[in-house]
C-alpha cells in the first residue's frame, strides 16, 4: 500500500489516499471533499497560492507502479506469447514452400471413351449372358440374335460359289478340247498341203508331155483339177484351223467372265458370314456393361443402343487454373484423392496439357469481341494417366478426383525435417 500524501494548499488540507484513483470508493471521495471543505478557513481570499511540488518520496511513491512493464510482470506468459509467435511463423514458412512444391485442384473428373453397343443386324435377341455393371474381356459376348435367317443365306451364298468354280472348271475342260482340236486341225492342213505340193508337181509333169505329145490332154487337165481341189482343200482346212483358234479366244472371255462371278459370289459370302457373325454382339475391348437395356425375346434394330460400354482404359482430367500452369510439364508425378473412396492414395502422371481452354472447344464458345469484357481467369484441361489403377473396386466417368501435381523435383523444407527425424 502506498503512503498517505498530506497537501497543502494555501491553508487547506488534503488528504490523498495511497491507492489508485480507479480504485478508490465514491463514498470515501465525497468525505474527503466535505472534509477539505470543512477545514478551509472563512477569512482567506478566494485566490489560493499555488500548491507545492510534491517531495522526492511522494513522485517515488506515486509512480512506482507504471516503473513495472508486462514483461516483468507476466514472464511466463511473456515466454509461451513468444514461443507461440516463433511456431506460428515458422510453421507458416513450411507450409508456404511445401505448398509451392505443389498444384491442387478439385475440379477434376475420371473420364473415358465410354460408348453404345448396338448391332448391326436386325432379329430376335435369344441370349443376354451379361448383367449391369458386369466385367467382361475383349470379345466377351454382350448379347446373341437370333442367327437361322443369316445361316441360310450364308449357305446360298457358297452354294453360288460353288457353282461358279465350277463353270470356271468347266470352260477350262472346253479350253483344253479346243486346243486339241486346234492340233487336229494344224495337221489337216499340213496333211493337205503336202497333197497339194504333189499335185502341183503332178500337174506340172502333165503338162509337159502334153505339151511335148508324149501324154495325153485328158490326163493333163485331170492332174491340173486335182491340183485346185487340193488348193481348195488346203484353204477349207487353214480356215477351220482359224476358227479353232478364234474359239479359244472366246473361252477365254467367257473364263474371264466366269471368275469374275466367282469374285462376286465369294464376297456375297463374304457378306453373308459377316452378318452371321454380327449376330453375335461382343465387347471390342476389355470394360465394365453400363446401363444394360437388352432383353430376351426383344426385337434388336441395326444401331438401336443394347447398352453402354466403359472400357478400362480410364485417366483423370483435371481443369487446373491458367496461372497453374507455369511449371507443368508432362510427365511430371501426381498423387490423386478419389471422393469415393478417401482412404486409397493413387499415382499417376501428367500424360498431356491441352493446347487451349476448356470453353475454346465447348459448344458455344465464349465471344471476348463483344459487349463489355471482364477478365476470368480460365481453366486448361490436363490429361493424368493412373499409375496404379485399383483393380477390387469400380472406377467410371464422372467421378470426382483431387489430383495434386509435385511441380518441383527439390524436397521441400518439410520433406527434409521428416527424411531427418
Amino acid at each position: 500500500m502506498l503512503d498517505d500524501a498530506v497537501l497543502e494548499r494555501g491553508g487547506l488540507t488534503v488528504v490523498e489516499a495511497g491507492m489508485p484513483q480507479a480504485t478508490q470508493d465514491p463514498s470515501r471521495e465525497r468525505e474527503a471533499t466535505a472534509e477539505v471543505t470543512a477545514k478551509a478557513p472563512a477569512s482567506k481570499s478566494p485566490q489560493a497560492p499555488a500548491p507545492r511540488p510534491p517531495t522526492e518520496d511522494q513522485s517515488r511513491s506515486i509512480g512506482k507502479p507504471s516503473q513495472k512493464g508486462f514483461l516483468r510482470r507476466r514472464p511466463v506468459l511473456s515466454a509461451i506469447g513468444a514461443v507461440l509467435l516463433a511456431s506460428v511463423l515458422g510453421g507458416g514458412y513450411v507450409y508456404v514452400d511445401q505448398v509451392e512444391h505443389f498444384q491442387s485442384t478439385d475440379d477434376a473428373f475420371i473420364a473415358a471413351r465410354q460408348s453404345s453397343l448396338a448391332p448391326k443386324v436386325s432379329g430376335y435377341i435369344t441370349a443376354v449372358p451379361v448383367t449391369d455393371n458386369e466385367h467382361v474381356a475383349a470379345g466377351g459376348v454382350i448379347a446373341r440374335i437370333d442367327d437361322r435367317d443369316y445361316r441360310i443365306a450364308l449357305e446360298q451364298a457358297e452354294a453360288q460359289v460353288a457353282a461358279a468354280r465350277a463353270s470356271i472348271e468347266n470352260l477350262d475342260a472346253q479350253l483344253e478340247v479346243q486346243k486339241a482340236q486346234i492340233n487336229a486341225n494344224q495337221a489337216q492342213v499340213d496333211q493337205t498341203q503336202a497333197a497339194l505340193v504333189f499335185a502341183q508337181q503332178q500337174a506340172a509333169r502333165y503338162q509337159h508331155l502334153e505339151q511335148t505329145g508324149y501324154g495325153t490332154v485328158q490326163n493333163s487337165e485331170q492332174y491340173t483339177s486335182q491340183l485346185r481341189q487340193q488348193q481348195a482343200a488346203l484353204q477349207s482346212a487353214q480356215a477351220t484351223l482359224n476358227l479353232a483358234q478364234r474359239q479359244v479366244e472366246s473361252l477365254k472371255a467367257q473364263r474371264k467372265s466366269a471368275v469374275a462371278n466367282l469374285a462376286q459370289a465369294e464376297a456375297q459370302r463374304d457378306q453373308a458370314q459377316l452378318n452371321l457373325s454380327y449376330t453375335t454382339v461382343t465387347a471390342a475391348q476389355p470394360g465394365r456393361v453400363v446401363n444394360l437395356g437388352a432383353a430376351v425375346g426383344q426385337f434388336a434394330q441395326p444401331g438401336t443402343s443394347l447398352t453402354m460400354f466403359v472400357p478400362d482404359e480410364i485417366w483423370v482430367t483435371a481443369n487446373y487454373k491458367e496461372i497453374q500452369l507455369d511449371n507443368m510439364r508432362p510427365g511430371e508425378p501426381v498423387t490423386l484423392k478419389i471422393d469415393a473412396y478417401p482412404g486409397r492414395t493413387i499415382r499417376g502422371h501428367v500424360e498431356s496439357v491441352q493446347p487451349g481452354s476448356g470453353t475454346a472447344f465447348s459448344l458455344l464458345p465464349a465471344q471476348n469481341a463483344t459487349g463489355n469484357y471482364v477478365k476470368i481467369v480460365q481453366r486448361v484441361p490436363v490429361k493424368i494417366v493412373m499409375d496404379n489403377p485399383p483393380k477390387d473396386v469400380a472406377l467410371g466417368p464422372g467421378m470426382s478426383v483431387v489430383p495434386t501435381v509435385r511441380v518441383d523435383a527439390n524436397p521441400s523444407l518439410y520433406e527434409r525435417l521428416r527424411r531427418h527425424q
